[in-house]
This record gives structure tokens, C-alpha cells and sequence, in this order.
């Protein structure tokens, strides 16, 4: 049986001193956005981390020193073994030695689209599912670590749509996606939640408009200490005009939508692409956001496949990016700041290639299907270890020891490391 060839260890970081660093961890949950690094992580990654054996990784979470992991998939194995393990779409492994939990194996009879890290030893899930963990909990649901049983009390099934986005923040749960209701609450495609019942909270009300072609969908969601970022495929929120992208105050007791207001994304990509923003994530200190997208090579003027980044407290009704940077004809579906860089996932091929149209422009560098950029100089920095392009980096979480990565191929930083990887921070 083909198990991979044997992932070589890190030259930058000892798996001793990597084990050290993660005991340190604390166990309380680990949300993307809120991590910050001294420096960039290495480019070769850890040998220890499980393979998934087919499908796609979408999302993760960490709890203490537990990664959950979520997706479309149905085998994973342990690094270094033969021995196959089913796992309905979701599954969790120790992150200082990447041994899959034996325990935690709920059975999901759909994909899993998003993760959030919960108190007491839980974790959000969110998809098209129908049921997690042997109980109803149609699109979203609770379930505790070690055993992957559902936390009583927590009920919040979803209705008209699945649920793509999750945050949890200050003792709430916000969720996105294309739904239409939760419970018994109508909500369209937004809503927040009581983290320990699912009850449907009556002061978030933000209510998003339908996007080109009628398509209403939260994609990607991030939150900082007053502001949640939202982006997908919508026009306006609460009757405000807000293309692709607002941001809510989640301080006030009633939350609403702030006055930052761009058109950055207003434009039309390619046809096939009436929305085209896909992640999103916050600076450790929220001060700006940096949104990827999709859509097709459509030159500099446009912001179809690119990173670009945001001030968080700019206002008015023309916030242009600070900066830009475009693949050149390529999509980008994940992004993580760490404050040190910009990590971007997708099946790129370059970076810096404003004048690429599927092809190499002036200035253009090869990154093939991860990359990282400069925060503030919006360049990309010679980071480069390079993985099977595919549908592309669905994930990524940073945390206090690497920065960890999903997808749907099997190779990155030129080893076998079949759909979830993570590069150590030296």
C-alpha cells in the first residue's frame, strides 16, 4: 500500500523544542485573526501532521492542543502509517504529535464547511449537513472533545440553506451562509446566536440584500474587538449600500452597519463570476482586514483575483485598498495575517502580477499555490514553499507554533502531505 514519501523533518525547528512550545498553549479556544507571529513561518513543514485521504479540508479549529478538522472526506491516516481510519467529514489530531484522536469520530452525513473553537472543550460545526454526532442538528451543531457527542442544550438547526462562516466572539456565536432561518427566527443568511443554546439573539438583526443575480450568501466572516467583517455575495446590508463587503458594530447593545463603505468590489469580473470575494481575516490588532478573491484576470483597475488590504477605521463612501495584490488570472480562497505576513491560498500561480491576464506579466513571481505578503508593503516576500495548486488552500489557521494549512492536494513544500500540513514558526 502507497503511504507517501517520507515528509523530511524541519531543518528550522526540532520536534522536541516544537512539542515544548505548543505545551504552552493555553486551552482556551484559538480563533483565526487573534495570533500573532514575531516573524514568518518556515518553509518546510512538519513531518507529523495526519493525511486525509481524499476529498477536501475546509476549515479547522483548535481547542488547547487539539486540531479539529473539517471537510468532505471519508479516510485519514496517521503520518508515517498504513493504517486507514474512516472519518465522516470530520476529524481531530494532537498538534504536537499529530496522531489522529481515536475518540473523537461523530459521524456527519454531510460536508463541513466551517469550525469554530468553543468553551469548555467544544467546537461549532457548520456545513450542509443533517445530522452530527448521532442527533439532529441540520447545518449547525456543538459537539464536545474527546468522544464527539453533541452538547445538550445547544439547538440551533438552520433552515433554507447551509451555513458557510462561523465566529465565535464575546459569548455569541455569529453564523453566515445561504440560509434563511434559524430555529423557529427567520434570518437571511446572517445571524448571532447564544453559545450555549443556539437561541437566536433579538438585538443582531443586520439583514444582508441579494447580490448579482439574486445570489445572497455570507462567504467569509472575522471579527476584531468592535467590528465584524462580512463579505459575500450581497449589495447591501440592512438597506445600505455595502458590494461584497461592510463591517457591523458589534459593540453597541443593538449591533449595525458602520458607515466604512467601499466600491472596491462593485465592478464585474468574469460573467461566470457575478460575486467574487472569498476569505477574509483580520490583522492580530484589527486595525485593517485583507479580503481574497476569485473572478478572472481583469487587469489592475479590477480586483478579480487579488489580495487587498483594508483599514478597519477608515470611513466615508470611497475606502480604496491601501494596497493590492493580483495573481494575474487566478483565484484566492483563504488568507491569514499574522502581522509579520499575509498568507494567501489558492491555486495562484504568481503574485505581483497586476498585468497578467493567465500569463506571467512584468514584475510577476512564481508562487505556486501558497504565498505570503509584506502587510504594509503589499509585495509578496520571498517566502515560497510551493504546493499542488488543485481547487486550492480552502484553510488556514495560525497559531502560537505555525501556521496550519487545508486543501484538496497532496503535496506541499515539495513533500507528501495529503491535504493538511502546517509550517512551524522557527
Amino acid at each position: 500500500m502507497f503511504v507517501g514519501k517520507p515528509a523530511r523533518k524541519p531543518a528550522l525547528i526540532t520536534l522536541p523544542l516544537l512539542a515544548a512550545a505548543l505545551a504552552l498553549l493555553p486551552c482556551s479556544p484559538a480563533s483565526a485573526g487573534d495570533v500573532a507571529h514575531p516573524r514568518v513561518v518556515s518553509a518546510d513543514p512538519v513531518a507529523t501532521t495526519p493525511h486525509v485521504l481524499d476529498g477536501i479540508v475546509n476549515a479547522f479549529a483548535l481547542i488547547g492542543g487539539t486540531v479539529v478538522v473539517g471537510g468532505s472526506f471519508s479516510e485519514v491516516r496517521d503520518a508515517g502509517a498504513s493504517t486507514r481510519l474512516p472519518r465522516s467529514n470530520l476529524f481531530a489530531f494532537d498538534l504536537a504529535t499529530g496522531k489522529v484522536d481515536r475518540r473523537f469520530a461523530p459521524r456527519l452525513d454531510g460536508p463541513v464547511y466551517a469550525l469554530a473553537a468553543g468553551p469548555d472543550g467544544s467546537v461549532y460545526v457548520g456545513g450542509a449537513f443533517v445530522s452530527a454526532g448521532g442527533a439532529p442538528g441540520r447545518g449547525l451543531a456543538r459537539l464536545r472533545l474527546p468522544d464527539g457527542s453533541p452538547v445538550a442544550g445547544f439547538s440551533a438547526p438552520v433552515n433554507g440553506g447551509d451555513v458557510s462562516s462561523l465566529v465565535l466572539h464575546g459569548g455569541r456565536l455569529y453564523v453566515g451562509g445561504d440560509f434563511t432561518g434559524i430555529g423557529r427566527t427567520m434570518r437571511t443568511a446572517l445571524a448571532r446566536v447564544d453559545a450555549g443554546t443556539g437561541a437566536v439573539d433579538p438585538a443582531f438583526t443586520v439583514t444582508p440584500g441579494a447580490g448579482r443575480g439574486g445570489e445572497l450568501k455570507i462567504y467569509a466572516m472575522a471579527a476584531t474587538r468592535d467590528r465584524l467583517a462580512v463579505d459575500g455575495s450581497f449589495t447591501t446590508l440592512d438597506g445600505h449600500r455595502r458590494p461584497q463587503v461592510g463591517l457591523i458594530d458589534i459593540a453597541a447593545a443593538r449591533p449595525s452597519v458602520t458607515d466604512w463603505h467601499t466600491e472596491a468590489y462593485a465592478a464585474a469580473c468574469k460573467e461566470v463570476f457575478p460575486t467574487y470575494v472569498r476569505g477574509l481575516d483580520f490583522s492580530p490588532d484589527g486595525h485593517y482586514f485583507v479580503i481574497v478573491t476569485t473572478g478572472g484576470a481583469k487587469g489592475a483597475r479590477k480586483l478579480c483575483d487579488s489580495a487587498a488590504r483594508f483599514e478597519t477605521y477608515s470611513r466615508g463612501d470611497a475606502v480604496r485598498p491601501t494596497w493590492v495584490n493580483h495573481t494575474g488570472g487566478d483565484s484566492l480562497y483563504s488568507v491569514a495575517v499574522t502581522g509579520s505576513a499575509v498568507y494567501v491560498g489558492g491555486h495562484q500561480r504568481w503574485l505581483n502580477n497586476p498585468r497578467g491576464s493567465d500569463s506571467a506579466g512584468p514584475g510577476a513571481v512564481a508562487r505556486p499555490g501558497i504565498g505570503a505578503i509584506h502587510p504594509t508593503t503589499g509585495k509578496a516576500l520571498a517566502w515560497n514553499p510551493t504546493r499542488d495548486r488543485g481547487i486550492g488552500v480552502k484553510a488556514f489557521l495560525a497559531h502560537k507554533g505555525g501556521l496550519l494549512v487545508g486543501s484538496d492536494t497532496t503535496h506541499l513544500g515539495h513533500e507528501y502531505h495529503a491535504r493538511v500540513g502546517m509550517f512551524p514558526l522557527p
